[in-house]
């Protein structure tokens, strides 16, 4: 899966990137209703790591259930 469809994922759960906020290819993302925040890392061409997977899928699961 590629980190361009992990930020779509987020983007679309409502998740807002904040600015300015990761250094090189990392950003930070943080649900304005809930107090979760994920720093997502990689370019968005490349593979995303097997752990950001998870999180993701695991956030996703806990913002759908509240």
């Amino acid at each position: 899966m590629k980190n361009r469809i992990l930020k779509s994922r987020l983007s679309k759960a409502g998740f807002i990137r904040l600015p300015k906020r990761g250094k090189g290819s990392h950003s930070v993302w943080q649900h304005p209703y809930y107090h979760i925040c994920i720093i997502q890392s990689g370019k968005d061409s490349h593979d995303a790591k097997p752990y950001q997977v998870k999180t993701l899928k695991l956030v996703l699961q806990q913002v759908s259930e509240s």
